[in-house]
């Protein structure tokens, strides 16, 4: 097939079919870097094509990192530095009219080493990645590379790029375009994006200074420094505070900071503590989603597959969560372990993820920005309902926080029993049931210790409850990429057979992304390889 009537462009790169051409990636920003990395882990090599010349990253822009993905990142190699760095939080706290309603609370770290959330800016963590792909041998990053041209077929991609010396191509087995909102490779693919903008306003300012507030996250409606409204506050790290406003549709940044009105509305916050603006900007929420995210060799990930409103930091985190699916499912698609259908399920599986987040975010967003009097009337009467009845706060809606999404209904999931009854609420267990996120916990692995979702990342992962079913569930890979645990060995405290719900003789499959693949009430040859081949899209 072909994205473009125009025939491939010639260019001095290898051949797409040949055995080291490598994946294109479109776009170095945090997804595009994630994905080019996760697959050098894999042994792919990747070619990273960023439009913009070589340049750091300014301003905080997404700063919320969820627990599950700062284990994709353990898995690139920068969350131990992003969480030295990062701010630790466990409370969002909210408020209306200066009146607390309610909080919510994490769980810390008692399940890891890795904490719920950390607030460090993106500018900060793309510097991380761009020092991880620099050092990459199987990466090569190439800025002022702007994609203008697309070709597919049967063997492969040919991406042309327009550069400061001209034009130029670069062939691959296949293409990841995570290239942002205006994606040039989604303008390429033919892909509609619909969706919807919001009017009004927000103001971001990066504020350093000094302020006697703890690590939380503090949500305030409509409080007197800024009525009818919300702000919400963040810290990061270095002193530096987080603020955002909901501003009116025609808010003029300059006028109001020309004017001085800027300085009285920071100070509402600050009160009389010196501070200093580190970086401020003001912009419009989108809420769009792609209309695919595949179309034959080409894949959209992050900002150019979907826009959210980023109540609830589901950007940014959602992005990297495509970035690791697809990397592994291309690579052992190259590798010759995963079929069609495997390509297939990354759009079956992120855009459910994304039509959820979707769901979520703008039952945010009418809350937040209601557009008809129906809409204000029932914001306004649970936010009044609120102060004094704990049974009306599950209205308000401040921004449902991320978490990652359960494939329970994919292709590559052997169901095993319904996951009704589970909470869904924010930070609660997530149950252990075929298509949910392993839990993770304590463990020793090759004589050291570790915890479970350190072993996973390249390949299957099974977990047998004793040693003596080792053997028969590595003879029944099928060939597949597979390491084999034994509970009994591993886990001497006990906590990962309890967070897995363990039985004497059960077997978890796992797959590369750290999701339950299957889980076995006893091992059987046969259903354990049809569950594996299964996942890697081989029914």
């Amino acid at each position: 097939m072909s994205s473009r009537a125009d025939p491939a462009p010639a260019g001095p790169d290898a051949p797409a079919d040949a055995p080291d051409a490598p994946v294109v990636v479109a776009g170095a920003g945090p997804v595009g870097l994630v994905a080019a990395l996760l697959l050098a882990r894999a042994g792919v090599p990747a070619t990273v094509l960023e439009a913009a010349d070589r340049c750091e990253p300014a301003g905080s822009k997404a700063i919320c990192f969820q627990r599950d993905v700062l284990d994709v990142l353990d898995r690139v190699g920068c969350a131990e530095r992003m969480i030295a760095r990062g701010v630790t939080w466990t409370t969002g706290r909210t408020y209306y009219r200066g009146a607390e309603l309610f909080a919510v609370t994490f769980p810390g770290t008692g399940r890891g080493d890795v904490p719920p959330w950390i607030n460090i800016s993106q500018a900060e963590v793309e510097r991380y990645l761009r020092d991880l792909a620099d050092a990459e041998p199987l990466v090569d990053v190439r800025y002022g590379h702007r994609v203008t041209g697309l070709h597919q077929d049967e063997d492969g991609v040919r991406v042309r790029a327009e550069t400061p010396d001209g034009e130029t191509s670069v062939a691959g087995t296949h293409l990841i375009g995570a290239d942002g909102p205006h994606s040039a490779v989604r303008r390429l693919l033919g892909v509609g994006f619909p969706g919807r903008s919001f009017d009004d306003r927000f103001l971001i300012c990066d504020v350093r200074a000094d302020l006697p507030f703890p690590n939380e996250r503090r949500f305030h409606f409509d409080p007197a420094w800024n009525p009818g409204r919300q702000v919400l506050v963040h810290q990061c790290p270095d002193r530096t505070w987080r603020i955002d406003w909901q501003m009116p549709a025609g808010y003029d940044f300059e006028a109001e900071r020309a004017s001085g009105a800027l300085d009285a509305r920071i100070r509402e916050i600050t009160g009389d503590a010196p501070y200093e603006i580190v970086w401020a900007s003001v912009y419009r929420f989108h809420q769009r989603c792609a209309e695919t995210f595949r179309r034959g060799r080409a894949f959209l990930a992050g900002d150019a597959a979907h826009l959210y409103a980023p109540f609830g930091a589901r950007g940014l985190n959602s992005g990297v969560q495509d970035a690791e699916n697809v990397a592994w499912k291309i690579a052992f698609a190259r590798r010759g372990h995963g079929s069609e259908l495997l390509l297939a399920s990354y759009d079956t599986e992120r855009r459910a993820a994304a039509r959820e987040n979707l769901a979520v975010t703008t039952r945010t967003m009418e809350f937040l920005v209601p557009h008809t009097d129906e809409e204000r009337e029932r914001r306004r009467t649970a936010l009044d309902a609120a102060l004094t009845d704990p049974g009306a706060r599950a209205r308000i809606d401040s921004g449902k926080l991320a978490e990652p999404y359960w494939y329970l209904d994919s292709p590559l999931t052997t169901p095993s029993g319904p996951a009704d009854g589970f909470p869904r609420a924010a930070g609660a267990a997530r149950p252990p049931v075929p298509g949910v996120l392993c839990p993770d916990g304590p463990c020793v692995a090759g004589g050291r210790a570790t915890r479970l979702r350190r072993l996973f990342g390249t390949g299957f992962v099974a977990l047998a409850a004793a040693g003596e079913r080792c053997d028969r569930i590595r003879a029944s890979a099928a060939g597949v990429p597979l390491a084999v645990h034994a509970l009994d060995a591993i886990d001497a405290s006990g906590a990962v057979r309890a967070a897995l719900r363990a039985g004497p003789d059960t077997v978890h499959l796992v797959r590369p992304d750290g999701h339950l693949a299957a889980v076995l009430p006893a091992f059987d040859p046969g259903a354990f390889t049809a569950a594996l081949l299964r996942a890697c899209g081989r029914p």
